[in-house]
């Protein structure tokens, strides 16, 4: 009886080291994906904050008639699809905060366009974008003609410096549309 006692004494013991590894593995196996699913979550929401999103989406902002060649931008969820993540409106013009490649793009109708006499005013209007501060760095980026055309667009890929101010001017007295569809402004970070 006594060997009886302590053999299920002994089954006993066993069971409860092996209920007890079981355990031990299980949670470690509970631990480890629960990390791995941190990690994961983590690293999309810093893929979502970080700066290489550096984008800028904007509107024109305008109202009377127009006295400075350059159009001034607007952005932010408040307008619609427009919005800035990264950059920054400084007066009506595009902040760079970050250095880096962009991918620049601007389509500007002009308002009215069929009530001007094309053969004498489109030949010389323009639209051009350029680096307009700091001063010492002045760039044109894009000049575009608008030859017997309502609308102009274009986009290319360029670099641009932690505090590059990009300016759009219009020839004058040309007004553009303030239609978000036609008229509109962007940069997006591509590239360290």
């Amino acid at each position: 009886m006594a060997e009886e006692g302590s053999c299920t004494y002994l089954i006993r013991r066993l069971s409860c080291a092996f209920i007890l590894r079981a355990v031990v593995v299980l949670l470690l196996i509970v631990l480890g994906i629960y990390s791995v699913f941190c990690s994961q979550q983590l690293a999309q929401q810093h893929r979502l904050e970080s700066p290489a999103w550096d984008i800028a989406e904007l509107q024109l902002n305008h109202t009377g008639p127009r006295m400075d060649p350059r159009l001034h931008w607007q952005g932010g969820p408040e307008l619609g699809r427009s919005f800035l993540r990264g950059p920054q409106l400084n007066k009506g013009q595009l902040l760079v905060r970050r250095d880096g490649i962009y991918r620049l793009h601007i389509q500007v109708t002009l308002s009215n366009c069929s009530s001007f006499p094309k053969a004498t005013t489109w030949p010389r209007a323009t639209l051009a974008v350029g680096i307009c501060s700091p001063a010492t760095r002045s760039i044109s980026l894009l000049r575009l003609n608008f030859y017997l055309s309502c609308t102009v667009a274009s986009q290319r890929l360029t670099p641009l410096a932690h505090g590059d101010i990009l300016c759009t001017n219009l020839t004058l007295p040309l007004l553009p549309s303030q239609n978000a569809d036609e008229t509109f402004f962007g940069i997006q970070w591509v590239h360290p």
